[in-house]
């Protein structure tokens, strides 16, 4: 369980951290511009009188490298967490192990399917959206 809480604990810190750092970040919708090539751009504007703009391509590709990385990263987490407890299951109980070993590899079926949802999303979002 407490293992667990640290999860959760590290899991709101994290998002706590991407959202203060977006936080900032006012994205306006520039007007089109037939020089550009039709493609939209956001103006994003800061201080000093500095603004950069941001075409859509590249908030599209932003926005596919969070939803894969994210997953990504968290199933890592989840598969080394997995391995470690049914090792550490199997030499605690050795006549356990076929038991053991169905069980992670069907836990690990569930957390590889997560992360290649995310990778069907983030397809999604760089040739759909």
């Amino acid at each position: 369980m407490k293992n667990v809480a640290k999860f959760v604990a590290a899991l709101i810190l994290l998002f706590s951290i991407v959202g203060i750092a977006l936080a900032p970040l006012k994205a306006y919708a520039a007007e089109g511009d037939a020089a550009q090539g039709g493609e939209s751009t956001f103006e994003i504007v800061q201080s000093d009188d500095t603004s950069y703009r941001l075409s859509t391509t590249s908030m599209k590709a932003l926005a596919a490298a969070i939803a894969i990385a994210i997953p990504a990263a968290l199933g890592a987490l989840a598969m080394g967490i997995g391995v470690a407890k049914s090792v550490e299951g199997i030499s605690r109980q050795p006549e356990a192990s076929g038991k053991i070993q169905s069980l992670w590899m069907l836990g690990m079926v569930f957390i590889e399917t997560v992360v290649i949802y995310a990778l069907v999303v983030t397809i999604l979002i760089v040739f759909v959206l």
